[in-house]
């Protein structure tokens, strides 16, 4: 379509992209499920401007909408956004352009769109086409439900004219049954894409030392972009404290922080001044950089929606990228004691604890199984996964491997719970094998357990570690409620009596080798080209306030450093350049090239 190759310089369409845009121009309902980064954007960018219309987007947050409406500005595309966050005379500004028709689409969050006044205004538009982004917000049995999104469906009803667009990143067959029927979709186009990623390495890791842990892998990742993801406020402030201890930049990023450093800390890492983000699940929806080149999981995710959405913000630009998930099944506990805390409230709390419980479940075999992560994932969303071997996980990359005389070790872990009688948590079990000299322990007499020191060489929080293993495989069995207690079922007993072995399993130590997408992505790329022009593009981005991605992001750059352009043609034959990024950008990165 000659429109996006010349407003986006793309030569080509991504998979599914030309049928949802095709849909979104006849204005035929529609769901179109999109892995993050696999162009869902595109679709309703397109229609609105081909057809000569405006279309409304419905999208959850502010920092989304900037970001899109500022990217698509720098392309010379008319959009504006509603928000709580302009001024008075930006919000007047902004409305004005609405009336007289000046825009192809306008974001509103999904809490406006109903609202008179911007009924009103978008009456009188005869608008033909609504775009829900992040449609699985409608759907109890997604990952993110929110009561709001449950009413658009009164959008059919107030312009029966109009189609409605449903987006997605990330939603099962079961929420995608689910989002048509709330969204009262008619006949609609359903576009479902490959959930694979295959630019990104997925790591489980066994969490011992976490802050250690994350340090090590932030080191392999000099001067690129980092999200480290955590549970809570208090674990992204310790974490970003730990990191800047070991060193790095790096800058802690929720939801209890004012809106002004919240917004502070975002443009930094958008404008690629800072890299390094610790962040709970409050950071990232609206985050559209495209360099990430890493994203750690401090902490378990409560499903496997999040972990592909979080994760996804990774190898945005299809460049390769490494997700690290640091695993243990006491995270299963405390999220089972958060839902339940969160539910309550609820009208419909027993069936979205439920929900939320089976989804954490599935999430908890992610974490634990040795299956190939790509296939894991792949065959989660419904989809056949083609590959013996991804060569893209640590299963796949052989990284993993077991424990010495681990059935040994299962054993004496197994025979303390029993000499506690079954009445004690992974804390006590842990503290009586470690021959811990506590007063609870002499109080209880546990010192004198025969168990008691068995295991006092091992490392407190692999201990910890191993003991959770046991859990996620089922040779141990663990209560429901805030206090978990250790108890022996069935396979304990045969692993005591010597018929089952056990399996526990620790990282190899030793460099890690590098992916074939690694190496195939950086092939004829001068590296220190590329990092010259990224401190221009860094320049650029923090003169024009917009995000340093809306220049050219990471695959534009080395493209540059592979084919070293030094003539206007030259430079429109790059990935990614379009006449009107010729024309703002050019000369400078000419320049910067010939300069260098």
């Amino acid at each position: 379509m000659e429109p996006v190759r010349r407003v986006w310089g793309f030569d080509q369409l991504r998979p599914l992209q030309e049928e949802a845009i095709r849909a979104g121009i006849d204005r035929r309902d529609s769901l179109v499920v999109l892995p993050t980064g696999g162009g869902k954007s595109l679709c309703y960018q397109v229609p609105p401007l081909i057809a000569e219309r405006t279309d409304i987007v419905l999208s959850p947050l502010i920092s989304l909408m900037k970001d899109q409406v500022d990217g698509l500005r720098t392309c010379g595309y008319p959009a504006v956004a509603l928000h709580s966050g302009l001024t008075p005379r930006e919000q007047s500004e902004a409305v004005s352009q609405i009336r007289e028709g000046k825009c192809r689409l306008v974001f509103v969050a999904p809490e406006r769109i109903l609202s008179p006044g911007f009924l009103e205004i978008i009456e009188k538009l005869e608008v033909r086409a609504f775009a829900i982004d992040e449609a699985h917000c409608i759907s109890h049995w997604g990952h993110d439900f929110r009561p709001e999104y449950r009413r658009l469906a009164e959008l059919k009803q107030l312009f029966p004219g109009a189609s409605m667009h449903a987006y997605t990143a990330t939603a099962t067959k079961r929420v995608r049954q689910d989002i048509v029927e709330q969204l009262q979709l008619t006949d609609p186009t359903i576009l479902v894409g490959t959930f694979d990623r295959p630019n990104l390495t997925y790591r489980v890791v066994p969490r011992v030392d976490v802050h250690h842990q994350v340090a090590d892998v932030v080191r392999r990742h000099e001067n690129e972009a980092v999200i480290v993801y955590c549970l809570s406020r208090k674990d992204t402030e310790r974490m970003a404290d730990s990191l800047r201890g070991a060193g790095f930049d790096a800058q802690a990023y929720h939801a209890g922080m004012e809106s002004d450093e919240r917004r502070r800390i975002q443009d930094a890492f958008a404008d690629e001044t800072l890299n390094i983000i610790t962040a709970t699940v409050a950071f990232g929806m609206g985050i559209d950089r495209s360099n990430v080149r890493c994203v750690i999981h401090a902490t378990m995710p409560k499903s496997v929606e999040h972990y592909q959405q979080e994760t996804g913000r990774a190898g945005r630009d299809g460049l390769e990228a490494e997700c690290v998930l640091f695993y243990s099944g006491g995270d299963v506990m405390r999220w089972k004691s958060l839902l339940a805390h969160s539910a309550e409230d609820s009208p419909d709390s027993e069936a979205i604890l439920a929900a939320q419980t089976q989804l954490l479940g599935q999430m908890q075999r992610y974490g634990s199984a040795l299956v190939c992560r790509h296939r894991m994932l792949s065959e989660h969303f419904d989809q056949a996964y083609p590959k013996s071997n991804c060569q893209g996980c640590d299963v796949c990359l052989n990284e993993m491997e077991g424990v010495e005389d681990a059935t040994v070790t299962a054993q004496k872990i197994l025979s303390c719970v029993a000499r506690v009688e079954q009445r004690f948590g992974v804390g006590h079990v842990v503290d009586v094998l470690l021959g811990t000299n506590t007063e609870r322990i002499r109080d209880l007499g546990h010192e004198r357990l025969s168990t008691y020191g068995l295991l006092k060489d091992v490392d407190r929080k692999t201990l910890i570690n191993w003991t959770h293993q046991l859990v996620d495989s089922g040779v141990l069995a663990r209560t429901e409620g805030d206090r978990p207690i250790l108890q022996l079922n069935e396979t304990s007993w045969e692993v005591l009596h010597g018929e089952r072995t056990v399996m526990l399993t620790t990282p190899k130590k030793g460099k890690l080798a590098k992916t074939r997408a690694a190496v195939e992505s950086w092939e004829g790329v001068n590296r220190d080209l590329f990092e010259h022009l990224r401190d221009l593009r860094r320049e650029l981005a923090q003169q024009g306030a917009v995000p340093a991605y809306v220049i050219f992001n990471d695959a534009t750059l080395r493209d540059m450093a592979r084919v070293r352009p030094t003539t206007s043609d030259e430079f429109l034959s790059v990935h990614g350049v379009v006449q009107s990024k010729l024309t703002q950008f050019g000369p400078r990165f000419l320049a910067a090239i010939r300069e260098f």
